[in-house]
């Protein structure tokens, strides 16, 4: 398929996981993309990986907490292929911890990286997307949004994700701008073997348990997140807008 020829996309948080898997799903489909994170060394494997393959990307590093960084890294973009049509706003942490133990530090570097920066991000982008009436906004979220133990700041993030999706539909739609988002459960990546280390169990077991409670008795890999997120960011998907799509194996 060649769903994004002559489609310019940004994916932040793209040097591992789900962010690297999108930015490879996108580019193997056709788009230009500038693969983003916190440096342009983290994200250059990811472009290697993709140049290698035959698609187009370069590795841009940018703070996405920061709005001035934000608004220069999307100019940058915007300045070397001329538009911008896909944002993926993937960039996320963790910092786990109950409530009673959790340092305001925590709580506000969740929200500010989880949740801000996805604010950032879009108000950039709809600068470009706006006149040219067209554009594809989708939002990382969690199945945490819906409360998780030991996760109040990553769920009220992840919750907030939701209410800012269905908000900016509502305000960018009348552009044909579509703003989706995506709520993983457990997916194999870096951040959960982290989170399986941090609690003290062994990352195989860790994942072990998780399929046990998941109908689909598996847990998600990247690569399956992904192509959820290629079929909201395609015209596939061109009348649907405001939705957040739980992808968690039919986890309850």
């Amino acid at each position: 398929m060649d769903r994004f020829t002559d489609r310019v996309a940004v994916v932040t948080g793209a040097a591992q996981g789900i962010g690297a898997a999108t930015a490879e799903r996108l580019a193997g489909e056709g788009a230009a993309v500038a693969v983003v994170d916190l440096s342009a060394e983290r994200a250059q494997p990811v472009v290697e990986r993709i140049v290698a393959a035959g698609g187009t990307a370069t590795a841009v590093g940018c703070d996405v907490t920061d709005p001035a960084a934000v608004d220069a890294m999307v100019d940058q973009v915007v300045a070397a292929h001329g538009r911008l049509d896909i944002l993926v706003n993937n960039a996320g942490i963790t910092r786990d911890n109950l409530l009673f133990k959790m340092p305001v530090e925590d709580w506000n570097a969740v929200l500010t990286t989880n949740l801000s920066s996805m604010f950032h991000c879009c108000r950039s982008a709809q600068r470009h997307m706006v006149p040219a009436r067209y554009g594809k906004i989708v939002n990382l979220s969690s199945r945490s949004a819906l409360g998780n133990r030991g996760q109040a700041n990553y769920a009220a993030a992840k919750a907030g994700v939701q209410g800012l999706t269905a908000t900016l539909a509502i305000e960018l739609g009348p552009y044909d701008i579509n703003v989706n988002a995506v709520a993983p459960g457990f997916v194999a990546t870096a951040m959960t073997t982290a989170v399986a280390d941090r609690i003290g169990v062994d990352p195989a077991e860790h994942r072990r348990q998780v399929a046990e409670q998941t109908p689909l008795r598996r847990v998600g890999q990247p690569a399956e997140i992904a192509a959820v997120i290629a079929f909201l960011a395609s015209d596939d998907a061109s009348y649907v807008s405001g939705q957040t799509l739980y992808v968690n194996g039919g986890a309850r």
